[in-house]
């Protein structure tokens, strides 16, 4: 017997899911202590394998915010590149480049920065170590031996933290090119355990800038998707 599930839920949860989306332009106003508490606490009940809960959150706010940016700007002036997880530009398919490539145009579109001006792209890059001008950031480590199935597990919990700040107003951008300074955020941090997953900028987003207006396209479920009866 299928259960019954309220048509005021779906919709809501329609509504959280859907209107999820990056925010790359953030307001200096910052979220409250009692609100971060409440938007964590609700993440900590992401699922994980037999509850093990691998997951460790630090979030920076104020002073520590602003040393770790400039510490992050200064790295990645040096090259000091630091990475947990290994990144290379041949791990996605043809399929997933041509979706990554639509993407990237309309986002440098919205910015103005043409196709082919490298440098303006390299600045904006720079610039998004500072969290976007977001008041806040969390960094997100996996415990053990962090391989694939325990950072999967890490993977649901952002993704409910992602959907908790969206239920509670506040904006987000999870940001892979933070993780790129591993060693910098935990030397900052004094982080002594676990390797970096993500670094999530948050805040309440500036709706004036263009930037914060692009959504990106989804594929049809048909491609991503099959159903065996």
């Amino acid at each position: 017997m299928s259960k019954f599930v309220p048509a005021e839920l779906s919709s809501c949860a329609e509504k959280l899911i859907r209107g999820r989306h990056a925010t790359r332009a953030f307001r200096a106003e910052p979220v409250s202590d009692d609100t971060m508490r409440r938007i964590f606490s609700l993440a900590g009940a992401a699922p994980s394998n037999s509850n093990a809960q691998p997951w460790q959150v630090e979030v920076v706010s104020g002073a520590a915010r602003q040393r770790l940016a400039d510490a992050l700007q200064r790295a990645h002036a040096e090259r000091r590149t630091s990475v947990d997880f290994p990144y290379a530009e041949g791990m996605y398919a043809p399929v997933h480049q041509s979706r990554r490539a639509a993407f990237g145009g309309e986002l440098y579109g919205a910015l103005d920065i043409g196709p082919d001006d490298h440098a303006a792209r390299a600045a904006y890059d720079a610039q998004s170590l500072r969290f976007y001008d977001a008041p806040h950031a969390a960094f997100l480590f996996v415990h053990g031996d962090a391989r694939a199935r325990l950072a999967a597990d890490v993977g649901a919990y952002m993704q409910t933290l992602l959907l908790a700040m969206t239920a509670y107003g506040v904006d987000s951008c999870p940001q892979g090119l933070l993780s790129f300074y591993a060693d910098t955020v935990r030397t900052e941090l004094g982080v002594t355990g676990g390797k970096l997953l993500v670094g999530i900028s948050f805040g309440y987003g500036d709706e004036a800038a263009p930037v914060n207006r692009v959504r990106a396209e989804r594929a049809p479920l048909e491609s991503t998707t099959a159903f065996h009866d």
